[in-house]
């Protein structure tokens, strides 16, 4: 399938989200606003206890924001728009009363990073490197930072921020915190994300809502934080700095 889509599949009471675009798995603001709506939905689906976070194919986890629809922002509102984009998707997980498995397959980058961030429990391939490329541009990652910083603490998010060129290692993101596990293989992930999924749905589901809420705690205020950065972002890459970057990737 090459098509993008966002879908839910249901096995053994565990909720499988994947998401894909054919474009690295770079991800449009429709898509974004979809996978936003079926985490929440998935959150309130009785037939599911426990979320599994995936994306299609086998190599780049998410590449990010869709790099078309950022060359194309003329006015502070749409940029505003766009870089809200991942900020409805980190608020939706964090508002889900149900764990969140990452299952982390590839490359991640940007905004793809912030979702790593955002899920509960984030297992990953040894092809999993992680990076942070927004000042590359002029931006930064605003709106993925919170979520980065919360994972990872102040240092680490600002340590590869700084070092907008530079891919990570799956090794050096379980080091901080991101990843809990790093797997030789896709198929040594996907076996470890099913086992632990499953048996997470044992648990009492109370109790796992009691204890998100305390993971999550101190957050409340996010839906308003991340507008804003969403504002910072979208005045950012309207300078003339950005669109000088930005010409040379036309």
């Amino acid at each position: 399938m090459t098509d993008p889509y966002v879908s839910i599949n249901i096995e053994n009471e565990v909720g499988y989200i994947e998401f894909f675009h054919p474009a690295h798995n770079s991800l449009p603001g429709n898509i974004l606003t979809t996978l936003a709506q079926t985490i929440t939905q998935a959150g309130l689906n009785k037939a599911i206890k426990v979320i599994v976070l995936k994306s299609g194919k086998d190599r780049t986890f998410c590449a990010g924001a869709s790099f078309k629809e950022l060359i194309n922002i003329d006015d502070k509102a749409t940029g505003k728009i766009f870089f809200s984009g991942f900020a409805k998707v980190i608020n939706a997980m964090r508002k889900c009363p149900k764990f969140i498995i990452g299952r982390i397959q590839g490359k991640t980058v940007g905004g793809g990073v912030g979702l790593a961030a955002s899920t509960d429990y984030c297992m990953a391939s040894k092809f999993a490197a992680i990076k942070l490329s927004e000042l590359n541009i002029g931006i930064g990652p605003f709106v993925v930072g919170p979520a980065i910083e919360r994972k990872i603490g102040l240092s680490a998010m600002s340590q590869i921020a700084i070092d907008a060129n530079t891919f990570y290692s799956a090794e050096w993101a379980k080091q901080k915190g991101l990843f809990t596990q790093v797997y030789e293989s896709n198929e040594a992930l996907d076996s470890a994300v099913k086992t632990t999924a499953e048996h997470l749905c044992t648990y009492n589901p109370e109790a796992m809502r009691e204890m998100k809420k305390v993971f999550w705690q101190g957050t409340d205020h996010w839906d308003d934080l991340l507008a804003k950065r969403a504002a910072i972002s979208g005045e950012l890459v309207l300078s003339e700095f950005t669109k000088q970057k930005l010409k040379g990737f036309k």
